[in-house]
């Protein structure tokens, strides 16, 4: 059991810019790819991801593509088929663990609106208490555009409503989304933490987060190399060479550029 009493059930997701590359080159092949992480994850309590899986991709069009599925990862012969053939210079990748919504296709992440992804790795606790109040707070569009249950989605547009329609920067909005939500907890009482780590892209820009309201924040590394950037929840190879775990209350924006720079990723710390 984890501090505070209860089983920190968590996520493991990878988000890759960069050249583009096959996907099957961080979610199958590494030692500790993706899809290893989801039978045998190292850093979170719960070893086994197995409620459901999904993959989010830019590629051509004006709108990302987005597979997701409640079996497995391991076992889904259609996720090794389009991890070989599918390239990307943006991509998600995801295996879930539930806390307390339903294993459904519409709950599994990448969550995808327009021209944005997002994935999550945390959890609002108290939620289902929460849940009513926050949803209150999205416009009706994005309410219309909820497709599932999960505390996850519903930070996604609850910060999207920031930057879409108040024209707030992605890291301040998601800053406001969580102090709002942390607000919320206190009020209703609720003394466990509110923990969060993320991915957010719109095809050119990958931002994420790694946040929480006690010390123990959902694991979050980074790797960075000329043909491009990782993100993980756990080192993909042996080792942490090369990774460097973002700090609590960190957030980083990563972008590409294949010219001159010969491909040298770009950082931005926010």
């Amino acid at each position: 059991m984890a501090r505070g009493g209860y089983r920190r059930r968590m996520c493991r997701f990878v988000a890759y810019i960069g050249e583009p590359v096959f996907m099957d080159e961080l979610i199958c092949r590494p030692a500790h790819s993706l899809l290893n992480q989801s039978l045998r994850s190292e850093q979170a309590k719960t070893r086994t991801n197995g409620d459901g899986f999904g993959i989010g991709w830019y590629g051509e069009g004006s709108e990302p593509g987005v597979y997701r599925e409640v079996m497995p990862a391991w076992s889904d012969e259609n996720l090794l088929s389009l991890a070989r053939t599918l390239k990307s210079h943006l991509f998600f990748a995801h295996v879930r663990a539930a806390t307390g919504t339903p294993i459904a296709r519409q709950n599994c992440h990448p969550f995808q609106h327009g021209k944005w992804l997002f994935m999550h790795n945390g959890q609002i606790r108290g939620y289902a208490q929460l849940r009513r109040a926050l949803e209150a707070s999205l416009p009706d569009a994005l309410y219309a555009a909820r497709k599932g249950a999960t505390d996850s989605e519903l930070l996604f547009l609850l910060a999207l409503s920031r930057v879409e329609q108040h024209g707030v920067a992605v890291h301040d909005a998601m800053r406001a989304t969580l102090d709002e939500t942390a607000a919320l907890m206190r009020a209703h009482g609720i003394t466990e933490p509110l923990r969060f780590s993320a991915a957010l892209a719109d095809g050119r820009r990958l931002h994420v987060f790694r946040h929480a309201s006690d010390d123990a924040p959902p694991t979050l590394y980074v790797k960075q190399g000329e043909r491009g950037s990782i993100v993980a929840s756990e080192p993909l190879a042996g080792g942490d060479a090369g990774w460097r775990a973002l700090k609590n209350g960190e957030t980083l924006t990563l972008t590409h550029t294949s010219t001159a720079a010969r491909g040298a990723a770009v950082l931005v710390a926010a």
